[in-house]
């Protein structure tokens, strides 16, 4: 059963290694993540599942001790999903900055493992998936990483896109009520459009939330560089 989520984004220059003289600019959202990490810690739970975007080659399940890296961000600096053996297997962006926030709040409070999840997986698949990961065990969380809209400016990655703002507005919402309904009904069509990279997980986090009563706190919301971030957690009440 899930009895807590975190939500954050994924950016690598959350990292501040990554982000160099820009560091302080994510100050805030960092802080967020922060508070959002310590709700799961408060949780108890017997496992952490960190879910996030991820390129074909690295979707799937991602056991515990799987290593990341943000080398390929100009960056020597490695991290490790919990505690296990060295995995053959290598994180995705995404989750490695998952696996970097829990590292800066000193996790130990469950094992943890990861799930990269293909942007084009549908909403129904989604809800299915998050079913299966709240059955992992008695008590799971789940830290849920994915970015909103990257159209928010005209200097944004995918440029400015007028239905950017209403579709964050609409995320942002659901998100920071733990309104499943809403996170279920998002366009997975406009979503690919607006290149957002948290729909899928969201809607994983949808549906492993179903019947487990959680309430929401929106924590924090910005667009620093043109793509949506949000940070939410969802709690027992």
């Amino acid at each position: 059963m899930l009895v807590a989520a975190a939500v954050c984004p994924c950016p690598p220059l959350l990292v501040p290694e990554v982000a160099s003289g820009a560091a302080s600019e994510l100050d805030a959202t960092r802080a967020a993540c922060a508070d959002a990490v310590a709700v799961l810690a408060a949780a108890e739970p017997d496992l952490l599942i960190v879910v996030g975007p991820a390129e074909h080659d690295r979707r799937g399940p991602h056991a515990a001790g799987t290593t990341g890296s943000f080398r390929e961000f100009g960056v020597e600096l490695d991290v490790r999903l919990g505690n296990g053996p060295r995995q053959e297997r290598t994180l995705p962006p995404s989750l490695a900055v998952g696996a970097w926030l829990l590292a800066r709040g000193d996790w130990a409070a469950a094992p943890v493992e990861g799930l990269g999840v293909g942007e084009p997986l549908d909403g129904h698949r989604c809800m299915t998936a998050g079913k299966e990961l709240a059955a992992r065990a008695g008590r799971v969380a789940l830290l849920v990483m994915g970015d909103g809209s990257a159209c928010r400016t005209l200097k944004a990655p995918g440029y400015l896109d007028e239905r950017a703002a209403d579709f964050d507005r609409r995320a942002a919402d659901a998100l920071g009520a733990a309104d499943i309904e809403g996170l279920r009904a998002l366009d997975e069509s406009l979503a690919r459009e607006l290149r957002v990279s948290g729909r899928a997980p969201w809607q994983v986090l949808a549906g492993a939330a179903q019947g487990a009563g959680l309430t929401g706190r929106l924590l924090h919301e910005s667009d620093p560089y043109g793509v949506g971030y949000f940070v939410a957690a969802w709690s027992q009440a």
